[in-house]
């Protein structure tokens, strides 16, 4: 495609937006106006050397691919802001049934069916009474495979002050925010935390970088740190003894995300990739909090949601498995060949050596040590 081909496309450019984009903002507007040119500029400069080599017609056919291209960009973007409007449509539905789950979990409100036990048992049970379901979000949270493992026992009493999970999907940046709240507890001040993560491309999961919040730990409390102490040797001038902070695993690490330096020329690449790893993991938990555990987090406390899990799991396993059989079944098959192969020739050097015509000693011997090769490698 010539110059003045590509400067007359991206130029008419926002002229040629769909209907659809006029509800966008100013900004939004200029960003997808943007977008689409940045992919007609990235067209060109990396396949200009192609599209010299072409031949003029074939050239031509080239250039109306392209305008299909943006015709399909647009259709894209169209699709994108459609589906931004119905996630955001239903989520307002969801909001109403998480309200319910909130407030049956929390003691707020009692469903239907339930009876005050008599005056005596209320007396006898008045300290162990439970209000809603006990350890409802600790529960669906362990019954996960990948939180599970996020999860230590240290954990487990302050989880489950947890009484509730929200997300929401943030614009700018792109991104989306979950938020735990806690009921008051021993453990920290915090009624909220919080975990953003910000990303590159709302609609590919790629992480530029995630924020927590800051726990405020009462003394002596933390779950994500442990005070070691070492009694001082003796005839030491400081009586006082030794203490050691040492970081241990917890689920609250979560809310300290790894973080990337912002010169990273300065990362080598082993670090580099330790440091991809743990931003894959975190975003793994974020996601799975997101999409399984605060939309199913009944099922999950059920232990549901775990069947549903291993189906899926056992789809891919068999999958892989096939292929493997098939393998192993190619290669049973090549090895009942050869060995058939084997039987066979074997079989008709015996035939030459007792009933073949005698014509040279020399070439039965000859014939007989070739059949005989194939089980003297086998036998070695």
């Amino acid at each position: 495609m010539s110059n003045d081909k590509d400067q007359f496309n991206i130029a008419d450019l926002g002229a040629a937006l769909p209907a659809a984009a006029a509800a966008l903002s100013a900004e939004d507007r200029a960003g997808l106006v943007n977008a689409l040119k940045n992919k007609l500029q990235n067209l060109a400069g990396q396949h200009s050397d192609v599209l010299e080599t072409l031949s003029p017609n074939v050239r031509k056919r080239v250039e109306f691919l392209r305008e299909i291209q943006v015709q399909h960009d647009e259709l894209e973007a169209k699709f994108f802001e459609e589906r931004a409007a119905l996630e955001a449509k239903y989520q307002k539905l969801y909001d109403p049934l998480y309200t319910k789950r909130y407030e049956i979990v929390n003691g707020v409100v009692e469903v239907e069916g339930v009876t005050n036990e008599s005056p005596m048992d209320q007396e006898e049970d008045k300290a162990t009474e439970e209000k809603g379901v006990p350890n409802f979000w600790l529960t669906a949270m362990k019954t996960n495979e990948v939180l599970a493992e996020e999860i230590s026992e240290r954990d487990e009493g302050a989880l489950k002050y947890l009484k509730d999970i929200k997300w929401y999907r943030i614009d700018n940046p792109k991104g989306f925010k979950l938020e735990f709240y806690f009921d008051t507890n021993p453990y920290f001040k915090n009624s909220i935390l919080t975990k953003t993560y910000h990303m590159i491309d709302d609609e590919e999961p790629i992480l530029e970088k995630a924020i927590g919040t800051d726990i405020e730990w009462y003394p002596g409390k933390s779950l994500t740190q442990k005070v070691l102490k070492k009694k001082p040797r003796k005839g030491s001038k400081n009586a006082k003894p030794i203490t050691k902070t040492e970081n241990c695993e917890s689920f609250f690490n979560f809310f300290n995300p790894p973080q990337v330096p912002e010169d990273e020329e300065d990362i080598d690449e082993d670090i580099a990739e330790e440091l991809q790893n743990q931003m894959e993991q975190d975003y793994d938990i974020g996601s799975t909090i997101r999409d399984k555990i605060i939309p199913h987090a009944v099922s999950w406390f059920t232990g549901e949601a775990v069947q549903g899990d291993e189906f899926e799991d056992i789809e891919d396993d068999d999958e892989d498995g096939e292929e493997e059989e098939e393998d192993e079944e190619e290669d049973e098959d090549e090895e009942d060949d050869d060995e058939d192969e084997e039987e066979e020739e074997e079989e008709k050097s015996r035939k030459k050596t007792s009933t073949g015509p005698k014509k040279s000693g020399r070439s039965r011997a000859g014939e007989g040590q070739q059949g005989e090769r194939p089980a003297e490698c086998k036998q070695q």
